[in-house]
């Protein structure tokens, strides 16, 4: 430990309730007040892993911040009982206060983190706290009403188990006098992939065998744990930067939290990334981004001193509205407004032949694909949180594409270099002869070795609950989030059209029964109305180029 700094262990806060949380300080040695940079984490304050991966609370205390790290409600040293989310908007006002009012702080709080410990920031910033001062929430999500489910109608399964068996589960079972359950929890999470299969996944049996624990998981995963907790956006009043990946499972969230919270009158900030859940790498997947990409020409810390320098220091600051990555090119821009108001929203048609055209077709043609539950469509790569971090970001997809459960629609190779920067979408004309089924996409880029590399993928739930499916064509949106990506000539664009990627989500049974419930699936068929789908990609003008 540098000599300028102090370090406290275990420092006890109490709640309103009388629950004691209990966190690691790193104030400066010298004597005054300063401001304070609060962390709420459920992953153990002892970790460095955790407590010093993200940002460096040393720096940051050197640069005279008072530094706390702190255990959430029923985590490792504090007090209580943990269940996710439900405590974190009353626990974190009254930690924030409770910081505020420590004999070495000035009053003025930001909270800082990533992933959980961002939700801990936004729940906290609902309460409206009146001593936060602004947040940095990173690659984190916002309206956990919905449980585990980034899309309406699906469990991100993947994410969800991994998550729970992985990180809830040591310290859970522990607390309870599950001394020897890491043994168990240790086998499974070396089958996690096996696991997935399983279902119903009401009865999980990595979870199961635990009473206490399992009751925790099957709310968690339907939702009904948090289904009563409001949207938290609308309530907050804080300045606030945002932090996300083009490959992170929270990116749309976390660009939601900019955007509406940017309607406020308090300053926002958005940056986003070639990057996964909270990884900083030139290297992701099957693409190299170029050193700029791994955050040494951004460094992390620095980036959160030049924010709350600005708002709990009153130092100038010209920091950019948003600032992007550009795939392709590999550089680092700057706009005043996401998403782009330059973007010119641009059709691409699926067409015959497994063709993608600039122009409308005008023949009325259908193509179709079976869709087994039982053997979905695998997952490769993208938005994924899975354990150890594999299959996630920008994989080749030449492998799943030889499969005949869907439809590929490729473009002739581009004549000229194009960007596509902002929020794509697919309008999908279909028919399922199923009551309940799920369409994906995923969008990648063709090389002209013939390398297919994903860009962005997207999945929608649908019904055909009213009306008769075997006579009816339905539109549906399917979004596929952003991203910014240089595609260069010679290169192509595809469009892969499926009704599954599992394990990233639950499967569809097709019965409108879920995985959650039920283990019963029938076989389909799904049939295109080509014509009247199309990709609608976010260009920018040549002149940008």
């Amino acid at each position: 430990m540098t000599e300028t700094i102090i370090t406290e262990r275990g420092l006890p806060c109490t709640l309103r309730d009388g629950t004691i949380l209990y966190a690691n300080v790193y104030r400066p040695k010298e004597s005054g007040r300063f401001p304070v940079l609060l962390t709420r984490l459920p992953y153990n304050k002892d970790l460095t892993n955790y407590s010093h991966r993200y940002t460096d609370p040393i720096q940051m205390a050197e640069n005279g911040y008072v530094v706390i790290i702190q255990d959430v409600r029923g985590r490792f040293a504090s007090e209580g009982v943990f269940k996710p989310f439900i405590h974190e908007a009353e626990d974190g006002y009254d930690s924030v206060e409770w910081a505020a009012d420590l004999p070495y702080s000035n009053g003025k709080v930001g909270m800082f983190g990533l992933s959980y410990y961002g939700f801990t920031q936004v729940y906290a910033a609902k309460e409206q706290p009146p001593s936060l001062k602004a947040t940095f929430p990173a690659f984190t999500g916002n309206d956990v009403s919905r449980g585990m489910s980034s899309k309406p109608g699906k469990l991100d399964l993947g994410k969800a188990q991994t998550w729970f068996l992985d990180s809830v589960a040591p310290d859970f079972l522990y607390r309870i006098g599950y001394k020897d359950a890491w043994k168990s929890l240790k086998q499974d999470l070396e089958r996690i992939f096996e696991w997935h299969t399983y279902a119903p996944v009401q009865e999980w049996p990595p979870t199961a065998k635990y009473p206490e624990l399992h009751e925790v998981f099957k709310s968690y995963i339907t939702g009904s744990l948090t289904e009563f907790m409001p949207n938290p956006l609308p309530f907050i009043k804080v300045p606030g930067f945002h932090m996300a990946g083009w490959f992170d499972c929270f990116l749309d969230e976390t660009i939601t939290n900019y955007t509406e919270l940017s309607n406020s009158n308090y300053t926002q900030k958005l940056i986003i990334g070639p990057w996964g859940h909270g990884t900083f790498s030139s290297y992701f997947g099957d693409r190299f981004f170029g050193l700029d990409a791994s955050m040494t020409s951004k460094d992390i810390t620095d980036l959160h001193l030049e924010w709350f320098d600005h708002w709990l220091k009153e130092k100038e600051s010209d920091m950019p509205e948003v600032t992007y990555f550009t795939m392709g090119t590999n550089e680092w821009k700057k706009t005043s407004r996401w998403p782009l108001p330059e973007t010119e929203y641009t059709p691409l048609y699926l067409d015959k032949n497994s063709s993608l055209s600039w122009s409308k077709p005008s023949e009325r043609i259908k193509d179709s694909f079976k869709y087994d539950p039982a053997h979905p469509m695998p997952t490769m790569g993208g938005r994924t949180l899975f354990f150890e971090g594999v299959n996630t970001g920008p994989l080749a997809q030449n492998k799943v594409e030889k499969r005949e459960d869907h439809l590929l629609y490729t473009s002739a190779p581009l004549r000229e270099d194009v960007e596509v920067t902002g929020p794509v979408n697919l309008k999908l004309t279909a028919i399922s002869e199923a009551k309940d089924t799920d369409f994906t996409a995923v969008l990648t880029e063709v090389l002209p070795d013939g390398t297919s590399i994903y860009i962005t993928d997207g999945i929608t739930r649908t019904s055909t609950k009213t009306g008769d499916a075997s006579e009816r064509f339905k539109t549906y949106t399917i979004s596929l989030s952003s991203t910014s990506i240089y595609i260069k000539e010679g290169s192509s664009l595809r469009i892969r059209i499926s009704s599954s990627s599992f394990p990233q989500y639950d499967v569809n049974l097709n019965t409108e029964e879920t995985m959650i419930t039920s283990d019963a699936s029938v076989k389909t068929t799904q049939t295109v109305h080509l014509a009247e789908s199309k990709l609608i990609l976010p260009l920018v003008p040549t002149s940008r180029l």
